[in-house]
């Protein structure tokens, strides 16, 4: 994810102090975490998809990832 992704977010969240400081290293900070994040998501889609059947289609696949975000 781009740093101007992570500012926009801070900002959807309310998080004045990552964008209008200018830390670097907060900004870091946040880029490290939405890492971890994205890492963990992607980790549990492909277990989510692991444990379809065989004859799984992509419509199946996709449905697996929404289920797993209203879990």
């Amino acid at each position: 994810m781009k740093r101007e992704e992570l500012v926009s977010l801070a900002r959807e969240c309310q998080m004045p102090h990552l964008y209008q400081i200018g830390d670097d290293l907060e900004l870091e900070r946040l880029e490290r975490f939405a890492a971890l994040v994205a890492a963990a998501e992607n980790e549990a889609c492909e277990i989510a998809i692991e444990e379809l059947p065989p004859d799984a289609d992509r419509s199946d696949c996709a449905a697996a990832i929404r289920a797993r975000g209203q879990a």
